[in-house]
């Protein structure tokens, strides 16, 4: 089963333009924020998202890879934005879960079906505690 919604995009550009209409000013205000936020952080096409910059880590069979430390997506029946940071053990979207607004999250997902469900100051917290300290629950960080 796929989430994502369909998008042939090879580009953030191509990207954006084909997020359905009925969510594009969400979207779009949403990538906005993330650049505003956190500007350091650059955006790329990545695995059928936008990424904001990337951080290196060993997976399970110790190969290095890399993702995307913020990334922005469409899926069919929502958007999410995935924030790779832990604070206290526990991933940034459960930790700041009361306060980030009405919105479901899966591990390490934010997701959302309008911009008003989301506490965009939180957001905001919560996005430049990613850009400071990336990483995942349980992965070993690397350098590049």
């Amino acid at each position: 089963m796929n989430m994502f919604a369909k998008n042939e995009a090879k580009s953030v550009e191509e990207y954006l333009l084909n997020v359905p209409e009925d969510r594009k000013k969400d979207f779009d205000f949403l990538h906005d924020f993330i650049q505003k936020a956190v500007p350091d952080l650059k955006p790329h096409f990545a695995s059928n998202m936008i990424g904001y910059s990337s951080f290196y880590y060993l997976d399970s069979k110790k190969q290095k890879k890399d993702w995307p430390i913020i990334a922005l997506a469409n899926q069919k029946n929502y958007i999410s934005i995935y924030v790779c940071v832990v604070i206290e053990d526990k991933i940034a979207a459960e930790k700041y879960k009361l306060e980030l607004g009405k919105l479901t999250k899966g591990i390490g997902c934010i997701r959302l079906k309008k911009i008003e469900d989301i506490n965009l100051e939180t957001l905001k917290i919560v996005l430049k505690l990613a850009e400071k300290k990336p990483g995942v629950v349980g992965a070993t960080l690397v350098d590049k």
